[in-house]
């Protein structure tokens, strides 16, 4: 049997909250040309330790994009 409140609702829908992802901020965007993910001023985001020690990866849709295979 379920518990439920006052407004006949099951008891745990009073305190569920939809699952809401927070907003992600990529300091860095893929270039499609040079194929790989590229920092604001233009250098290849694997070149910043800083970075990849924060995000430890760089992934990016890349090989969906351009091998059928993946």
């Amino acid at each position: 049997m379920v518990s439920t409140g006052r407004d006949g609702r099951p008891f745990a829908l009073n305190y569920a909250r939809p699952a809401v992802s927070p907003p992600a901020v990529v300091p860095y965007a893929y270039d499609p040309l040079r194929q790989l993910n590229v920092l604001p001023d233009g250098r290849p985001a694997i070149s910043d330790r800083d970075l990849l020690l924060a995000c430890g990866t760089t992934t990016s849709t890349a090989g969906s994009q351009t091998h059928f295979d993946d």
